[in-house]
C-alpha cells in the first residue's frame, strides 16, 4: 500500500476565483467557455463537466477580466471527470503575465480567496 504525501505537489497555492471569471478555451479542435474555479501564476482549474480530454493535451486560453485580456498556451495536467480540468500555463506573453499577476493581486484581496478552512477559523 502506497501512502500519498499530505502536502500539495503544487509549488504555488491557487486562489479561489470570483464567480465572474470565465475563460474561452480551445482544446482538441473544440471551442468552449468555462468558469474558472481557481487560479495561480502557474495554472488554473476550470469547470467543464462534459468535455473529454486527456492529460498532456495542449489548449489555448483567452479570458477577459477587469485587468484586461489574458491569453496563454496551456496543457491539460489533471482531469476530474464530471467536474473540470486543471491546466498548466506553458506560454504567457509578458504583458499578459502582468495582467495575470494584477488579477491574482485582486483575488488575494477578496475574502473568498482564502481556503475554506482558514475562513472558518475566523468565525467563532
Amino acid at each position: 500500500m502506497q501512502l500519498k504525501p499530505s502536502y500539495s505537489r503544487r509549488a504555488l497555492t491557487r486562489l479561489r476565483a470570483s464567480e465572474d471569471i470565465w475563460v474561452c478555451w480551445r482544446c482538441n479542435g473544440r471551442d468552449d467557455v468555462a468558469r474558472v474555479l481557481d487560479i495561480s501564476v502557474e495554472g488554473l482549474f476550470i469547470q467543464t463537466p462534459n468535455l473529454k480530454v486527456k492529460e498532456g493535451t495542449p489548449a489555448r486560453l483567452d479570458f477577459l477580466v477587469q485587468e484586461g485580456s489574458i491569453k496563454a498556451d496551456a496543457v491539460v495536467r489533471h482531469v476530474k471527470g464530471g467536474s473540470g480540468v486543471g491546466l498548466r500555463f506553458q506560454v504567457v506573453a509578458d504583458e499578459d503575465r502582468q495582467r495575470l499577476r494584477a488579477l491574482l493581486g485582486r483575488l488575494r484581496s477578496l475574502p473568498t480567496a482564502l481556503p475554506q478552512h482558514f475562513r472558518s477559523l475566523g468565525q467563532g
